[in-house]
């Protein structure tokens, strides 16, 4: 847990949950807080297997996942490749769209070039960071000005800078568990956007489960998230976010390979619509490691 980026108190949050989680169930389990020493800390720590609740850079994108590759322990969650390539939110839409899977359309912007590019697909738009998360340096922009300052606000997190597609509809999470789709969580929130400040620091924001979908549509969400999640080779849980417009059609949005653990999260509250209290869930996700390299 912790780590280097941007998502560092989060994942603090979410990494001593999961601890006392693993500790309820009675697993000798000991919480890190990760740094640049975190190959000599794991050498010498004598570890079984690692619980990854580092979220962000570093921890999300494929580069722990690959230290312990190396070291050859075994770890929660989705690969390197996959890894990677879910928190690439521009690369993950170019591969859902190739495949025909629905994702809005977007534009990513290297420089100041890009910006009427990115404008060209018509306002509103939903300006982000590439490889961020937690909704970090997000923002919705009307207009030609306020795009050049949400490109100039998301560069203060990533190089790269993704502008999609405003979707105006519903919100709906889909959290993923041993390739078997949760209940379908749907999120209203008074803020413009579900961002940072909704996700962790205010209680006003509204969680619906059921999600007041049809039983069908439902099941359609669902299915779309698992094959989103599989197509970035996604495996053993994680969290598909999905945007419904308003004439009923699923728009993905992003993946997510480590998704938050604390007590605002989404993927606990999933788990408990589906007769899982937090110390099994948790368990359940460390149970996967017992296939790995056997």
């Amino acid at each position: 847990m912790g780590g280097w980026s941007a998502e560092r108190d989060v994942s603090l949050m979410s990494g001593a949950a999961v601890l006392g989680g693993l500790q309820a169930r009675g697993i000798d389990a000991h919480g890190i807080d990760v740094g640049r020493d975190i190959c000599a800390v794991l050498k010498t720590g004598s570890f079984d297997r690692v619980f990854i609740v580092l979220h962000g850079r570093g921890g999300e994108d494929g580069v722990i996942q690959g230290v312990l590759e190396t070291l050859e322990i075994p770890y929660t969650g989705t690969g390197v490749l996959g890894s990677a390539l879910a928190m690439d939110k521009a690369r993950s839409k170019r591969l859902w769209s190739g495949m025909g899977l629905p994702t809005p359309e977007y534009i990513l912007i290297k420089d100041e070039d890009d910006l009427d590019s990115a404008g060209a697909l018509g306002f509103p738009l939903m300006v982000k960071p590439v490889h961020e998360g937690s909704s970090i340096g997000i923002s919705r922009v009307e207009d030609a000005g306020a795009l050049q300052r949400g490109w100039v606000m998301a560069r203060q997190f990533d190089q790269e800078v993704l502008a999609e597609r405003w979707i105006e509809g519903n919100e709906y999470t889909v959290t993923i568990l041993d390739g078997e789709a949760l209940p379908v969580i749907r999120l209203e929130t008074p803020h413009e956007i579900y961002d940072y400040a909704a996700k962790y620091e205010t209680d006003t924001t509204g969680y619906f489960i059921p999600s007041g979908l049809s039983e069908g549509a439902e099941s359609g969400i669902q299915e779309l998230a698992l094959r989103a999640f599989r197509a970035v080779d996604g495996s053993g849980w994680g969290r598909v976010d999905i945007m419904v417009d308003e004439a009923g059609q699923p728009w993905l949005m992003e993946a997510n390979t480590v998704p938050g653990m604390t007590d605002h999260s989404l993927v606990p509250m999933a788990a408990k619509a589906a007769g899982m209290d937090f110390p099994e869930l948790v368990e359940r996700i460390l149970a996967g490691t017992l296939e790995q390299r056997q």
